[in-house]
C-alpha cells in the first residue's frame, strides 16, 4: 500500500478507537463492518490505481514499445485524482467527527 494511504488508514483506526472510547453508542455491527468494508474497498481501488500508474510509468521508461505517452499521463491522472477525493473525504470525516465530538450532550 502506498505511504500516504497507509497514513490514512491508521489515522482513521486511531479516529476509530477514539470514538470508541467515547460516551456515545456504537452502531449496530452490521452497519459498522459495512462502512469498514467499503472503506477499505475504496483505499484499496486507489492503491490500485496508483500501482497501475506506476507500472505503466515504469514500462514506459524501460522502453516498452505497447505502452504510449497518453496512457501514462491518463493512469497518472487517474490515480492523482482518486488519491485526492480520497484525502478530501477523510478531510470531511474527521470535520464531521470533531463536530460532533465538540457537541454538548
Amino acid at each position: 500500500m502506498d505511504i500516504n494511504a497507509t497514513n490514512l488508514l491508521q489515522e482513521m483506526q486511531s479516529l476509530k478507537v477514539e470514538a470508541g472510547n467515547s460516551l456515545v453508542s456504537q452502531p449496530s455491527q452490521n452497519v459498522n463492518s459495512n462502512f469498514g468494508n467499503m472503506l477499505r474497498q475504496a483505499l484499496d481501488n486507489v492503491n490500485g490505481l496508483q500501482e497501475q500508474a506506476n507500472d505503466l510509468r515504469t514500462r514506459f521508461d524501460m522502453g516498452d514499445r505497447s505502452i504510449d505517452l497518453s496512457d501514462v499521463m491518463i493512469a497518472g491522472q487517474k490515480s492523482s485524482i482518486a488519491f485526492e477525493a480520497t484525502v478530501q473525504v477523510r478531510n470531511k470525516v474527521v470535520e464531521a467527527y470533531k463536530t460532533i465530538m465538540n457537541m454538548s450532550v
